[in-house]
């Protein structure tokens, strides 16, 4: 059962008026639920069309928003799972593997939150601690000598914070995530699906090509984080959302990503498998892209881009 906004009211009142006709016998009702359905589509698209950061914010975390699993399911073939660090250990928080989109193989790498109570705790919500970040190092080493390109996948509120993360040197893994990002002599797409929080984000997000979805968020700190620490009071969330310029629309207006992958009206988590077909697309026109530029041209203009990010903002 699909979990409604606060500002999806009207949506859920037609959703029960359709489930009361559906539920009886009456064959007039085939009719009315019509019309229903079509003024449920023009409320949704009235709704989407017109989203504050606070609701997008909200969008981004739907628990039914596709999470990396579901994208690997339904855009790769053949997909080989790779796991550890060949240092400490494996860390589910960060999914990595091989796989075939069409005939090209690739390389891909993405944060995994789970979509039941079992599997968020298997993968920590997403929140990768070190093992994760070298792990995920390990994939970027091994893409360039396989000559591969890299798919990243990034959905996650932020790196773990825990002790044991910060005793095995979580700040370190990040750092030196986002640096071998930066050197790989091979091409690097990612594509924000949900949020995207901090360095726990950038560390895999570090590319050529940045993608993010229309509801999706990237910010250096949480709405709930920035209003604890500005307002000193947990009431402001709305206001930070909006002081944070965390939407797609910001991000790209501010030269931080590449471009807005549009959403199916009603958020990726009611279509979710239109929405992947939409994502696969592009994938696939930005690597057919990239394969035309010379690889030390690609690693140059990759560092450019980033020490533009940081002396523009």
């Amino acid at each position: 059962m699909i979990k409604y906004f606060d500002f999806e009211k009207a949506v859920e009142q037609i959703d029960n008026k359709i489930k009361e006709l559906q539920d009886s016998d009456d064959a007039e009702n085939s009719k009315t639920i019509d019309k229903l359905n079509i003024e449920k589509k023009n409320i949704i698209t009235k709704i989407y069309s017109n989203l504050n950061s606070w609701q997008k914010v909200q969008i981004a975390r739907h628990p039914d928003r596709p999470h990396t699993t579901d994208y690997i399911n339904n855009i790769f073939s053949n997909f080989i799972p790779l796991s550890g660090d060949k240092k400490f250990g494996e860390d589910p928080a960060i999914v990595c593997g091989m796989g075939k989109i069409l005939d090209q193989s690739v390389l891909i790498i993405g944060n995994e939150k789970g979509s039941s109570m079992e599997t968020r705790i298997r993968h920590n919500f997403g929140m990768a601690k070190p093992e994760g970040y070298r792990k995920a190092q390990r994939i970027m080493y091994l893409a360039e000598k396989l000559n591969l390109p890299i798919v990243t996948f990034v959905d996650t509120a932020g790196a773990f914070p825990g002790k044991e993360a910060e005793e095995r040197g979580q700040s370190e893994s990040i750092a030196s995530s986002i640096a071998t990002c930066l050197k790989v002599k091979t091409p690097i797409i990612t594509v924000i699906i949900g949020e995207g929080g901090s360095g726990g984000a950038i560390a895999i997000a570090t590319a050529d090509k940045i993608l993010m979805l229309e509801n999706s968020i990237y910010s250096v700190i949480s709405p709930e984080g920035c209003s604890s620490i500005l307002w000193r009071s947990p009431d402001f969330v709305r206001q930070a959302a909006e002081a944070l310029k965390l939407t797609a629309d910001d991000c790209l207006g501010l030269g931080i990503v590449d471009e807005i992958i549009p959403e199916v009206a009603g958020g990726a988590h009611r279509f979710a498998n239109q929405q992947i077909e939409i994502v696969k697309k592009i994938i696939l026109k930005k690597l057919n892209a990239l394969k035309g530029i010379s690889l030390d041209n690609l690693v140059l203009k990759r560092n450019e881009k980033f020490l533009n990010i940081t002396s523009n903002n």
